[in-house]
C-alpha cells in the first residue's frame, strides 16, 4: 500500500511542482495509468452487486410487507386475547350470505348475524364491564363533503341500520363522556361477498370487541364499536351516526378499518390531524405497520377512494387512525374478493396491534380532542411523519417493524438543517473549484437529466406500442412481475445509456480543463479525468436529491424523509471515503466500500415501500378507465412506465456511475435486452394471460332501457344490453366468448349520470322482457312561476328504485331543495351548491322503507341561456333485479371477467330520464 501511494505522489508532484518524474518512460507512465484509472471491477462482481441488491430488495419486501404473525385459536389467545381463528369464523358466516348491498335481504341477514354475536359478547363479558348494545336505525340524512373524490355530490340515505356496541367499565361514572371510536361497515358492492372490504375489519371487530369486554374494568373511558352501513354508497353509515346517535357527541378519537383489496397487513394509511393517536400506536403495536407517503398519495387525489375517515375528521372534528388492508388490490370490488385470497396472519396482525392500542388509550389519562378549533397552519406542523422500518429486534426471533413517529415541525427543523450544511458545503466546493467546478456541476446534473429523459423516453415507447402488439394494453395484470422485463429493463437501459453520454460529455470537458491547468502525461490525464467524472456523476446523484428534498419540505410532504436519507446516506458515506480537502490532489479509484454503505439505508428504508407502491399501481389497473373508453388505451401503461422509470432514475443515479468504468456495460445490456426481449415474448406468444381466474378482468353488464328522448320526440324508449369494462383494452375476445350478437364500438356510448361510457358493446336480442314500461320512472313538472325568479317545482316517482342518482345542470340551475313527498320532510335545503363539469349530482340510497317519490324546487339561473335541447335533469334509477337476457349473459361470462362494483356503478338493470330545458 505505502509504494502505491509513493508512486501516486510522485505522479503528483511531477505534474503539479514542475519537477521532472524519476520514470518518465511510457512504460512507467502506463503502470500509473491503469493503478489510477482502471480499477479492477469485472462484469460479474458487478452483476454480482446488482443481484444481491435485487435480492435484498425483494427480502426487505417480502419482511416488511409480506411476513405474518401465526394466527391463534381461542385456547391459545385466552379469553383476555386476539384469536384469528375466531375471528375467520366471523369473516366467513358474513361473506357465506353472499353480497350484501344497501337495501339487499342478504344485508338484514348481516346484520342481524352481527348483533347476535355483539349481544353474545355482553352476555360473556366480565362482570366489572358493562356492554351496551343498540341497533340503530338511521333516518334520512344528506352528506355533502366539500373535498376530495365526493366533492360537488349530495349523498342521500334512508333507512339505515347498523350496530353499536359500547363497553366501558361499570364504575367509572365518567367513562360515558370520553369515548374511542372503532368503525368499519357490514355492506358490501353489489359485485362481491366482500371477504377483505370489509368482512375482515368486521371479523376482528367482533373478536376485538369480545377481548375488551374483558379488560375494560381498568378503563378510563368507554370504546365505541360501530359496525356501520351505506359506506360503499357515499360514507352514509359514518355521516348517519356522527350526525344523529347520541353516543356520537362522547366520541374523541376515531379509529377506522378498512380495504383496498384483500389481506396482508393492515397499514395505517391516514393518521391525524393530532399525531397523538399516530404516536401512541407506533409506542405500543406489536407488529406496527403505516406509511405517511400512502397518506399523502392519498390527499393527493392519486388514491381516487374516500373513506368513512374522511367524515369523522371533516364533520365530526376527530383526530384519529386509519388502517387498510392493502393486498392484491387488483380484487378490489370484484368477485376475487373472496375467503380463498385472505392470507393467513392477516386478521391476527391488525387484531393484536389494535388490541395493545385499545388497552393502552383506553386506560389512557388524557386524549387530545379533535382539531377542529386549530388553524390550518397549525395543524399541519404538528401533524404526524410516519413510517415503518425493519430492523433487528434482539428480544425477538428474527427480524421485526419498528416505527418512526415524529411531527412535521421537527421535521421541518432537521429538513432545514440538512438543506442548510448541503448548500454550504456545494456553496464552498464550487467557490474553491472555481469555474471548472460550476461546469462540472452542471454537465453532470445534465446526465442526471439525460437519464429521465431516455428512461422515460424507452419506457412510453414500450407502454405505447404494447396495445398495438399485444392481446391486452395491460398484459401484466395478472403477472406483475412481467413490469420489470417490459418497463424495468427499458428503463434501466433508457438511464444508462443517458447518464453514459453525459459521463462522455463530461469527461471531454474535463480533458479540455486538465489541458489547461495541469501537465500532465495523456495517458495520465485520461485516466485522472475518467475518474473525476465518475466521482461528479455520484455527487450529481445527492444534488437531484436535494432538490426533492427542498420541495418536498416548501410544500409540507411527509414523505419528503426519503429524499432525506436518499441524500445523507450516500453523501456521508462519499465524504468519509472519498472527500479531499484539496483539488490538486489526483483523484483516486472509487472505492466498492463507498457505494454499499452509501446505499445500505436508503435500500432498506424504502424498498418494500417502492415495490409496494409499484404493485398497488399495477393492480390498480383493473379499474383505471373510471369512463370507459375515455382514455387512450396507452395511457395505462404510460403511468407504470413512469412510475418505474421515474423510480430507476431517482435511485440507480448512484449505482450506474459506478459502471461506466468498468468491464460490465457490454454484459448490463446484453443482459437487459434478453430480460425485456423474454418478457415480450412471454407476452406475445400468450403463455402468461393478462387476466385469470382470481384476477380478473372488471366489466360490466347492465341491462338499460333509455327514455332520455327529447320532448318532441314522443316516448322513444331504447332497451338494450350494455356491456363495458374499466379495465383498458376492447371487448372483442369476451364478446366472441359470451356469443349474444353484441356490437361493440366508440358509437356504443351510455350516459350513466355518474360516469360515461365511450366504448361498449350493445345487444338488442331478448331485451323486451322482465320489464314493463311501469317500472320507468317519471319527472313531471307540477309547476313553473316567474316572480323575483324562476322558480320550476318537479315530482319525481323513481318507481320502486331505492337508489338513484340525478345531475341537475348548474349552469342553468343556481340552486334547488329536495324533499320527501310523503311527509315533505327536507331532506337537501336550499344553499350555496358546487358542481363538477357543469353538474351536481345528488346519489340516494337506502333500505326496503326508503322514499321513492320526492319534489325537487329548482331555483334558475338569472340571464340562463335555456337552450331547449339541454336537459336540466338527468336521472338514473337502479333495480336490483335481473332480466332473462342479463341472467344469460352472465352465465355465459368468462371465467377471466368479474362483474365490478363502486357507489357510481349501476346495478345490473338500469333506467335512463330526462328533463329537458323545453319540457
Amino acid at each position: 500500500m505505502r509504494q502505491r501511494r509513493e508512486t501516486a505522489s510522485a505522479a503528483s508532484k511531477g505534474s503539479i511542482g514542475g519537477e521532472e518524474s524519476e520514470e518518465s518512460s511510457e512504460g512507467a507512465e502506463s503502470r500509473i495509468a491503469v493503478h489510477i484509472g482502471n480499477p479492477r471491477r469485472s462484469s460479474f462482481v458487478w452483476l454480482a452487486l446488482l443481484l444481491i441488491i435485487i435480492y435484498c430488495c425483494s427480502s426487505i419486501y417480502h419482511y416488511q410487507f409480506q411476513s405474518m404473525p401465526v394466527p391463534l385459536t381461542a385456547d391459545e389467545a385466552g379469553k383476555r386475547g386476539f384469536s384469528e381463528i375466531e375471528a375467520f369464523k366471523h369473516v366467513k358466516a358474513l361473506t357465506e350470505v353472499g353480497p350484501h348491498p344497501v337495501g339487499s335481504e342478504a344485508l338484514h341477514l348481516a346484520v342481524q348475524y352481527v348483533l347476535t354475536a355483539c349481544q353474545n359478547i355482553k352476555k360473556t363479558a366480565l362482570w366489572e364491564v358493562d356492554v351496551e348494545v343498540d341497533i340503530f336505525h338511521a333516518k334520512s340524512g344528506a352528506n355533502n363533503l366539500g373535498s376530495g373524490l365526493l366533492s360537488g355530490r349530495t349523498l342521500v340515505y334512508s333507512d339505515l341500520n347498523h350496530v353499536v356496541v359500547r363497553i366501558l367499565p361499570k364504575y367509572v361514572s365518567e367513562a360515558r363522556e370520553q369515548s374511542i371510536l372503532v368503525s368499519s361497515h357490514i355492506d358490501t358492492v353489489f359485485s362481491t361477498a366482500g371477504a377483505g372490504d370489509c368482512s375482515s375489519c368486521v371479523g376482528v371487530m367482533l373478536e376485538l370487541a369480545r377481548g375488551i369486554s374483558q379488560w375494560a374494568h381498568g378503563f378510563k373511558r368507554a370504546v365505541i364499536f360501530l359496525f356501520n352501513t351505506g359506506e360503499e354508497e357515499g360514507l352514509n353509515g359514518a355521516h348517519s351516526f356522527v350526525t344523529q346517535h347520541p353516543w356520537s357527541k362522547t366520541v374523541r378519537m376515531a379509529i377506522d378499518f378498512e380495504a383496498m383489496g384483500i389481506g396482508g397487513k393492515s397499514s395505517i394509511f391516514q393518521a391525524g390531524p393530532h399525531p397523538w393517536a399516530a404516536e401512541n400506536f407506533a409506542l405500543v403495536a406489536k407488529y406496527p405497520s403505516g406509511q405517511v407517503i400512502a397518506q399523502d398519495l392519498f390527499a393527493s387525489g392519486a388514491i381516487k377512494s374516500a373513506t368513512d375517515f374522511q367524515v369523522y375528521k371533516e364533520v365530526a372534528g376527530l383526530s384519529g387512525l386509519d388502517f387498510a388492508f392493502l393486498d392484491n388490490t387488483a380484487v378490489y370490488h370484484t368477485k376475487n374478493d373472496k375467503l380463498e385470497l385472505l392470507k393467513t396472519g392477516s386478521l391476527q396482525h391488525l387484531g393484536e396491534n389494535m388490541l395493545a392500542f385499545l388497552l393502552h388509550i383506553g386506560a389512557s389519562s388524557h386524549i387530545p380532542e379533535g382539531n377542529s378549533t386549530e388553524a390550518e397552519e397549525d395543524i399541519r406542523k404538528n401533524s404526524a411523519i410516519y413510517f415503518d422500518i425493519l430492523v433487528s429486534y434482539y428480544w425477538k426471533e428474527n427480524l421485526g417493524m419498528y416505527m418512526v413517529v415524529y411531527r412535521q415541525k421537527f421535521a421541518n427543523m432537521l429538513h432545514n438543517s440538512v438543506i442548510m450544511q448541503s448548500l454550504l458545503i456545494w456553496t464552498t466546493s464550487l467557490i474553491m473549484g472555481g469555474i471548472p467546478a460550476v461546469v462540472s456541476l452542471a454537465l453532470s446534473f445534465l446526465s442526471v437529466l439525460l437519464m429521465w429523459v431516455f428512461a422515460l423516453s424507452f419506457s412510453f415507447l414500450v407502454a405505447f406500442l404494447l396495445p398495438f402488439i399485444s392481446s391486452s394494453p395491460v398484459p401484466y395484470v395478472s403477472s406483475p412481475l412481467l413490469v420489470v422485463g417490459l418497463f424495468g429493463a427499458p428503463a434501466f437501459l433508457g438511464a444508462l445509456i443517458g447518464q453514459y453520454l453525459g459521463f462522455l460529455l463530461l469527461q471531454k470537458y474535463l480533458l479540455n480543463a486538465h489541458s489547461k491547468r495541469r501537465q500532465l502525461p495523456l495517458i495520465i490525464k485520461a485516466a485522472v479525468v475518467k475518474m473525476e467524472a465518475e466521482r461528479w456523476l455520484f455527487k450529481a446523484g445527492s444534488f437531484q436529491w436535494l432538490i426533492l428534498l427542498i420541495l418536498g419540505n416548501y410544500f409540507k410532504i411527509g414523505s419528503s424523509y426519503l429524499a432525506l436519507v436518499w441524500l445523507v446516506s450516500p453523501a456521508f458515506a462519499y465524504g468519509f471515503f472519498e472527500a479531499t480537502l484539496t483539488s490538486e490532489r489526483l483523484p483516486k479509484p472509487f472505492k466498492l466500500i463507498t457505494l454499499i454503505l452509501g446505499l445500505a439505508t436508503p435500500i432498506l428504508f424504502s424498498a418494500g415501500i417502492f415495490i409496494r407502491l409499484a404493485a398497488t399501481l399495477i393492480g390498480g389497473m383493473v379499474r383505471f378507465d373510471r369512463n370507459p373508453g375515455g382514455t387512450p388505451e396507452w395511457l395505462g401503461g404510460f403511468v407504470i412506465a413512469a412510475f418505474i422509470a421515474s423510480l430507476l432514475s431517482l435511485t440507480l443515479v448512484y449505482l450506474l456511475s459506478y459502471v461506466h468504468l468498468s468491464g460490465a456495460k457490454k454484459a448490463i445490456i446484453l443482459a437487459t435486452l434478453m430480460l425485456f426481449a423474454s418478457s415480450l415474448a412471454i407476452v406475445l406468444s400468450g403463455v402468461v394471460p393478462p387476466f385469470s381466474e382470481d384476477i380478473a378482468r372488471a366489466v360490466n353488464v347492465v341491462h338499460v332501457v333509455d327514455a332520455t328522448g327529447k320532448p318532441e320526440e314522443g316516448q322513444n324508449l331504447k332497451s338494450y344490453l350494455s356491456l363495458f369494462s374499466t379495465t383498458p383494452g376492447n371487448l372483442n375476445k369476451e364478446v366472441q366468448e359470451i356469443n349474444e350478437s353484441f356490437v361493440c364500438g366508440r358509437d356504443k356510448t351510455v350516459d350513466f349520470v355518474t360516469f360515461l361510457v365511450k366504448y361498449g358493446c350493445w345487444a338488442y336480442n331478448d331485451t323486451v322482457s322482465g320489464w314493463s314500461e311501469m317500472d320507468i320512472p317519471t319527472m313531471h313538472v307540477l309547476g313553473d312561476a316567474e316572480g323575483n325568479g324562476r322558480i320550476t317545482e318537479v315530482s319525481i316517482d323513481t318507481k320502486g328504485s331505492i337508489r338513484w342518482v340525478l345531475a341537475i345542470n348548474t349552469e342553468e340551475i343556481e340552486d334547488f331543495e329536495l324533499k320527501d313527498a310523503r311527509d315533505s320532510e327536507e331532506l337537501i335545503s336550499a344553499g350555496k351548491k358546487n358542481g363538477v363539469d357543469g353538474w351536481h349530482i345528488i346519489q340516494f340510497s337506502g333500505g326496503k322503507n326508503a322514499p321513492k317519490l320526492f319534489d325537487l324546487t329548482l331555483y334558475w339561473r338569472s340571464g340562463s341561456t335555456h337552450k331547449s335541447d339541454t336537459p336540466i335533469l338527468k336521472l338514473r334509477t337502479d333495480v336490483d333485479r335481473l332480466t332473462p337476457i342479463t341472467e344469460r349473459v352472465l352465465k355465459k361470462l368468462p371465467r377471466w371477467c368479474s362483474l365490478f362494483g363502486k357507489s357510481t356503478s349501476p346495478y345490473n338493470f338500469a333506467f335512463l330520464r330526462n328533463l329537458y330545458v323545453n319540457f
